[in-house]
């Protein structure tokens, strides 16, 4: 992944790939048999994410207010707020999807994994180095998830799409997977801490708001974050280096309230779930697109669209980097995730994603 960031290239690249399938499925979605069949008029209310970020802006709001009313010919609309605009927290989410407070929604993992540990299978730390592998783990674990959702959650997994690449930002210089030994880094998930400690580093716990003072001050030397989210906060102005090995993609579940979904008819089921595929498709594309413009605005491109532009030094993994990182997430990640993990949970990581990555763990 890391040698596709290169600006025209990966914009181009991604959208001709998803043109093929966004048109495979779009035929699916817009035949005349199924548009025949929808309802008169539909109104959905959905629940997206962070308002502010451009994911929301960009992709998930016109999805949900334009596309869908264009590709049904007017019969199904959809009123969408972020989550942030209706006072919600975040950790709340799935509790009113589940009272059906929430139709349609989209939800941070982030907010989870802390409290349920299957839902930190498809993001620990240090495995999927590279978007093909995490998309893939994603996708070996979706049955698993989907279970899940279903029994505990009542709610219907619609899919999963990453907000982006998490990189560390640094006021040190770092030129390598080594020179992190010692430093004291900004961890958000339990497998991002376990695998900073695996390199000898010290893990710090700090909301988001509190990371640019703390890269200010130097109380740490590190924070993992999104590129162009760090970039929008300005840690661009506290950082000197941006060690772009992603060591975790900050996956969203996109969901519908289960009775809300077995009450909406087949047909308008068969709409949605074609449609919805293909925001999810937009989603992963969009996610490395925003990872590239993070990786320009804060190192300082002519190809960042935003001012001012940081001037940090962007520093790519090795190979032996790569396979360091990898190693150590399967040494010592991985048993400490099965250990807050269920024997069940442990299983169904082995016989899906593990299976894909060749590793298998004990309980």
């Amino acid at each position: 992944m890391l040698g596709a960031f290169l600006p025209a290239r990966l914009f181009c690249s991604w959208f001709s790939r998803f043109g093929l399938f966004g048109l495979l499925v779009l035929a699916l979605a817009m035949s005349n048999p199924v548009l025949a069949q929808l309802p008169v008029q539909t109104e959905l209310k959905v629940v997206g994410g962070l308002s502010s970020r451009p994911a929301y802006i960009e992709v998930e709001q016109p999805f949900w207010t334009q596309t869908l009313k264009q590709r049904s010919e007017g019969a199904v609309k959809a009123q969408i707020k972020g989550f942030d605009e209706l006072g919600l927290k975040g950790k709340e989410l799935f509790r009113v999807m589940r009272q059906g407070v929430i139709e349609f929604g989209t939800v941070p993992l982030s907010f989870y994994t802390h409290e349920f540990a299957l839902l930190e299978a498809i993001d620990i730390a240090g495995l999927a180095t590279d978007q093909r592998l995490a998309k893939a783990s994603v996708h070996a674990f979706m049955p698993v998830l989907d279970h899940y959702f279903e029994t505990t959650q009542q709610v219907k997994l619609l899919g999963v799409a990453p907000y982006g690449a998490q990189f560390f930002f640094c006021n040190t210089p770092v030129r390598s997977l080594a020179d992190l030994k010692g430093l004291s880094i900004r961890t958000v998930t339990k497998s991002q801490a376990e695998l900073v400690e695996a390199l000898g580093a010290k893990s710090v716990s700090l909301t988001f708001g509190e990371v640019f003072k703390a890269l200010e001050s130097k109380s740490i030397s590190c924070a993992i974050g999104g590129t162009y989210t760090g970039y929008t906060a300005k840690w661009y102005r506290a950082s000197t280096h941006l060690y772009a090995l992603p060591v975790g993609w900050n996956q969203e579940v996109h969901a519908v309230n289960q009775k809300l979904w077995e009450s909406l008819g087949s047909p308008l089921q068969q709409f949605l779930d074609a449609n919805i595929e293909i925001l999810i498709q937009n989603l992963w594309s969009y996610s490395e697109i925003l990872t590239q413009r993070g990786i320009d605005c804060n190192t300082g491109r002519q190809e960042c669209p935003a001012m001012p532009r940081g001037q940090m030094t962007l520093v790519l993994p090795t190979p032996a980097d790569l396979a360091t990182i990898k190693r150590l997430a399967i040494q010592k990640v991985l048993p400490k995730w099965a250990e807050r993990c269920s024997d069940a949970c442990v299983t169904d990581y082995n016989q899906t994603i593990g299976k894909l990555l060749n590793t298998s763990i004990k309980k």
